[in-house]
C-alpha cells in the first residue's frame, strides 16, 4: 500500500515537469494536425457540459414559428455557414478545424437527429451566446440581439423538422426572391424608425402605402 501510494505521488509530481519540458521544447500539441493529449476531448467536454448545465435556460423567451425560423435562417446565412455549412453543402473550412466544427445539417447516423437537433434551445444558444474556448466557435452576445441568438437557436433545433420555404432558400445558400428582399428591407426600415421616432413607424408605412397607390 505505501509503495503504490508513493508512486500515486511521484507520478503527480512529475506531471508539471514533464509538461513543462514538452513546452519548453516546443512539443506540446498546438497545431491542428497535432494528436490530441490524452483524455483531452474527455475532459473538455465534461467541463463544457457542466458549465452549461448549471446556466442552462430551460425556457426559450420566443416561440418556433416560422417568422423566427425565417430570421434564425437569415442570421445562420450571415454568421454560421462559413464554419458549419448549408443545407446539404458541408464546410471545407469546418472539417479544416480542430476540433471539427460540426456540420449542423447532417442526419446522424444512428439517430433521426440533425446536427444539434437532438440538443434543447438553452444548451445551443449558450454556445451561441458565449463560445466555446479554444475551438473556433466565436462568442456572438457582442455581435447579435438577444433574440437573434434565440431565433438561430431555435432554428437548429428544429432542423430535422419541416421548415418553411424561404428559410430553406437562406440555409442552401441561395437568393431570396426580390419580393421577399423587399420585404425584410421594410421590415428594418420599420424597426429602425420606431427605435428612433416612437410613432413614427406607422406614418412611414402609411406614406409608403399613399406613394404606391399614386
Amino acid at each position: 500500500m505505501g509503495r503504490i501510494l508513493f508512486g500515486f505521488i511521484v507520478g503527480v509530481a512529475l506531471l508539471p515537469i514533464v509538461g513543462w519540458t514538452l513546452l519548453s521544447r516546443g512539443r506540446m500539441p498546438v497545431a491542428v494536425t497535432d494528436p490530441p493529449i490524452p483524455y483531452e476531448d474527455v475532459i473538455a467536454g465534461k467541463a463544457l457540459h457542466m458549465r452549461i448545465d448549471k446556466e442552462l435556460i430551460q425556457m426559450p423567451p420566443l416561440q418556433p414559428d416560422e417568422k423566427n425560423f425565417v430570421a434564425g435562417a437569415r442570421i445562420y446565412a450571415e454568421k454560421c455557414a462559413v464554419c458549419h455549412g448549408y443545407h446539404g453543402k458541408p464546410s471545407a473550412l469546418g472539417d479544416a478545424m480542430f476540433p471539427a466544427a460540426p456540420s449542423l445539417w447532417e442526419k446522424h447516423q444512428n439517430s433521426p437527429a440533425v446536427g444539434v437537433s437532438d440538443d434543447p434551445p438553452g444548451e445551443t444558444y449558450w454556445k451561441v451566446a458565449n463560445g466555446i474556448r479554444l475551438t473556433g466557435m466565436p462568442e456572438f452576445r457582442s455581435q447579435l440581439s438577444n433574440d437573434a441568438m434565440w431565433q438561430v437557436s431555435l432554428l437548429l433545433a428544429n432542423a430535422d423538422k419541416p421548415l418553411p420555404p424561404e428559410a430553406l432558400l437562406l440555409l442552401r445558400g441561395e437568393a431570396l426572391p426580390r419580393a421577399a428582399r423587399i420585404s425584410t428591407a421594410t421590415t428594418r426600415e420599420d424597426a429602425k424608425i420606431q427605435a428612433e421616432t416612437p410613432g413614427a413607424a406607422t406614418r412611414a408605412a402609411s406614406d409608403r402605402q399613399g406613394g404606391t397607390q399614386r
